[in-house]
Order: structure tokens, then C-alpha cells, then sequence
């Protein structure tokens, strides 16, 4: 396998995997897959100390990823990656007895902590900081939550603890593509002024392009000068982003393309650049 030699040759790889394992296996959630896969491309590419060849190395940084239910994007990054030496990811995604769940599975070489009921990465991503910082480790933590998922009042204990502790290298990094499982975001529950939340909550708050990998890239470099509070960065995403018919629409929370979507959205990503 030829690998990316840069974060949007990952995005944009990692995507066409991904829209093959979702149609090839009837999966779902490749609209929060589209939406969230800049903000992994960037961190992979650009930001985590992780290396595929040790990737239970007690120095590397922890990147807790709490929408789990977007597993195919996750996999097909870790695959890009070099994660998957030896796996055949393509053949065995939501295999029976694979590794490869449909939901994020740690037992996946790469994959810190198995999510996909909601509300629960952010507060182990506390635990992984405070122990770090107890021992006076040099690594960082990191957490993706979904924007729906700030529906659960788990979250809010951990935002809290986190800032309590100041937990100052903790990065929390919401995909904020306004459409949960049911619905709009706003008409579901409320979130804004999301920014302003966690401020009031004593975190430093960014908000961010989710799309914008020089953007993102420039908010996680941003993320330690504050020493005091932990880092939320409120990436505003499209659901679906990269194909045209799955953009900012609920139902690719759910479906699976069929082969004419299937082929039209391969053509889409294919005919992007990636410098």
C-alpha cells in the first residue's frame, strides 16, 4: 500500500475506503464517517505521537474516540496509517468473529478504548490525563465526541472534572455537524452557545473549520499554551462532507449506498485533489 504523504491524501483515501466498506457490507454512518475524517487526517498525519509499529508504546499520546459508531472512518485511518499490518480490513469488517465490529473495538491495533454507547470516552480520557499528569508524563490525551453525544450528562460531569483538575493536556475535540440521530441538533436539544459553555466551565475554547486542516492543525498546536485549563475545539463539520448528495443530510446518518450512489460518490472523491 502506497501511503499518504499528507493529511487530505489521508482524508480523502480514507474515505473512499470507507464508502466501500459501508457499501460492500450494508453498513451505516458514513455521513458522520464524512464528517469527522479531516479532524482524524490531522491529527494522524500531523499531531499524535503514536507509532504504528508500537502502538501500545507507554510514551504514545491517547485519543479516546467517542463516536464510535463511525468505525469504518477510524479503521480506514489506522489502515492508511500502518496500523493494520497483516489484516484485511476490506474483507473483514463486521465479519462474524472479526475484530473489525462495526462499532470501534480495541481490540483493533491503534484503538485505545471500545465506544459506540455514548457518553463514556470523554471521562476515561480524564482518567488517562490525571494519571499522566499525577506521574508527570510528557504525553497528551485526546478525546472526538459527537455533537448529539453532549446530550448525555456524562459529558458534563467529566467537562467538569477535567477543569478542576486542569487537566492542561487534555484536548477535547467536538465534530459539530448539527445533525444527531433523530434530527437537528438545535431542534433536538440546544447546545449554543457551545463555545461559551465550556469557557464558563473553566476550559480554553477554540472553534475551528472542521474541514480547514491548516485550521484544525494550527487550533491542536494552540491547544498547550494554555498550562492551566484543558482544550475544547469546537470544529463546525458538514455531515456527508466530500459527496454531494450525502452532505448535511439526516439520512446518511442511516443508510447504506446502494452501487449507483456507491459509484457516484467514488467518482466524486476520486476527481478530488490532494496536493
Amino acid at each position: 500500500m502506497t501511503r499518504p504523504t499528507n493529511s487530505y491524501q489521508l482524508a480523502n483515501a480514507a474515505r473512499l475506503t470507507a464508502l466501500t466498506l459501508c457499501h460492500t457490507k450494508n453498513a451505516s454512518h458514513i455521513g458522520g464517517a464524512y464528517s469527522v475524517v479531516d479532524i482524524l487526517a490531522v491529527l494522524y498525519m500531523h499531531i499524535l505521537n503514536i507509532n504504528p509499529r508500537k502502538p501500545d508504546d507507554s510514551r504514545r499520546d491517547r485519543l479516546f474516540y467517542s463516536k464510535g459508531h463511525a468505525s469504518a472512518i477510524l479503521y480506514a485511518v489506522l489502515d492508511e496509517m500502518g496500523f493494520l499490518e497483516g489484516y484485511d480490513l476490506k474483507s473483514d469488517f463486521t465479519k462474524d468473529g472479526s475484530f473489525f465490529t462495526s462499532h470501534v473495538n480495541h481490540k483493533v491495533p491503534g484503538v485505545e478504548f471500545s465506544t459506540g454507547s455514548l457518553g463514556h470516552a470523554l471521562g476515561v480520557a480524564c482518567g488517562s490525563a490525571l494519571g499522566g499528569a499525577r506521574f508527570n508524563l510528557e504525553r497528551s490525551t485526546y478525546a472526538i465526541l459527537s455533537d448529539g453525544e453532549l446530550n448525555e450528562g456524562s459529558n458534563w460531569e467529566a467537562i467538569m472534572f477535567a477543569a478542576h483538575h486542569n487537566l492542561h493536556r487534555l484536548t477535547l475535540i467536538i465534530d459539530y455537524n448539527k445533525i444527531q440521530s433523530f434530527g437537528r441538533v438545535e431542534e433536538v436539544m440546544q447546545l449554543e452557545p457551545l463555545a461559551e459553555k465550556f469557557t464558563v466551565f473553566g476550559w480554553h475554547a477554540l472553534e475551528v473549520d472542521g474541514h480547514d486542516h491548516e485550521a484544525l492543525h494550527q487550533a491542536l498546536l494552540l491547544k498547550n499554551r494554555d498550562q492551566q485549563r484543558p482544550t475544547v475545539i469546537v470544529a463546525h463539520t458538514i455531515k456527508g462532507k466530500g459527496v454531494s448528495f450525502m452532505e448535511d443530510s439526516l439520512a446518511w446518518h442511516y443508510k447504506s449506498p446502494n452501487l449507483e450512489q456507491f459509484e457516484q460518490a467514488q467518482r466524486e472523491l476520486q476527481g478530488v485533489k490532494t496536493l
